[in-house]
């Protein structure tokens, strides 16, 4: 019997080289420029090594996908529990990282792991922000547009995120127009934005 094979420790520190430097070229380049080998030479270690973290190049995406997903479900916790949930929401829904998952979502394509995984990910991040959104609406009665919360969530994130892809691509036509709109519903539910931002947002 083939004795099982030893892998990397979770919280290595090369692990974590591995996959920020993953993380960067997705960005920099997309999903196209990973592979094993050109993470290993950017991270200026064997290709051995990588495998010895992820068995297979899938691994190493799903890895990097998972620990986006629970820095973006802590980060949301944060964000809408500030005093102007939609401008932070709106907030954090335009943040370059938008881009990251954007690629995923473009390598989901022809990938059925990570399209799996993005959309368990999607689904409980939605219902974490529904949950939270509705509970401060409820306990501290705000203005909230009448729409569905789930409703409100979907436009506002479908919006920025967008806008931060069009703008990626040089794309500007209409963003100012767009923003000034949503700058003036932003003040009619919830009032003018605080300067330098919604502390709470950290943002």
């Amino acid at each position: 019997m083939t004795a099982p094979r030893r892998m990397g420790t979770e919280n290595s520190k090369t692990r974590r080289l591995l996959l920020d430097v993953t993380e960067r070229l997705m960005l920099k380049e997309g999903y196209a420029s990973v592979g094993i080998r050109r993470v290993a030479r950017e991270a200026d270690v064997a290709p051995a090594l990588v495998l010895y973290y992820f068995r297979t190049l899938d691994d190493l995406l799903l890895a990097v996908l998972r620990r986006r997903a629970a820095e973006e479900l802590e980060t949301s916790a944060r964000v809408l529990d500030s005093p102007r949930p939609l401008r932070a929401l709106w907030e954090l829904s335009s943040q370059p990282g938008a881009a990251l998952i954007s690629e995923f979502m473009a390598l989901a394509n022809h990938r059925k792991a990570i399209r799996a995984e993005l959309a368990d990910h999607a689904e409980r991040y939605r219902r974490a922000q529904v949950e939270i959104l509705t509970k401060k609406a409820a306990e501290e009665n705000l203005p909230l547009p009448d729409v569905p919360p789930v409703a409100l969530l979907v436009l506002t994130t479908a919006l920025a995120r967008v806008m931060v892809i069009e703008k990626g691509l040089g794309m500007t036509g209409g963003h100012a127009e767009t923003l000034a709109l949503v700058e003036k519903l932003l003040q009619r539910f919830e009032g003018p934005a605080t300067p330098g931002g919604d502390r709470a947002t950290g943002v």
